[in-house]
């Protein structure tokens, strides 16, 4: 099997699917203690890297994807798929798993 590189502005999302950059973990609690790696949760926020162009409806017409590239969002904790390229990770999601956008 070859070898796929993959880069951020090489992944582009298909139908309602959105790419989404993770912020990173709280490394320490709200008292003050710091957390070992396998004690901090998956974060649930992150950055909208790419937007796909929406989903297709049954006359073949698209319906806009309600969010764009730049928008910070909250999602479901165990939606989408995780990829990690280099040292960032993201989750590849679909748009019915976005729960809000965060200002």
């Amino acid at each position: 099997m070859a070898a796929v590189s993959l880069s951020v502005s090489t992944v582009k999302p298909l139908g309602d699917r959105v790419f989404v950059k993770v912020s990173a973990a709280e490394e320490k609690t709200a008292g003050g203690i710091l957390l070992p790696d396998n004690a901090k949760e998956k974060p649930q926020v992150g950055e909208i890297v790419a937007v796909g162009p929406g989903k297709r409806n049954d006359d073949g017409s698209r319906s806009e994807v309600e969010v764009k590239e730049g928008d910070k969002v909250l999602y479901s904790k165990y939606a989408g798929t995780d990829i990690k390229l280099g040292t960032e990770e993201y989750v590849l999601l679909s748009e019915k798993d976005i729960l809000a956008i965060v200002s």
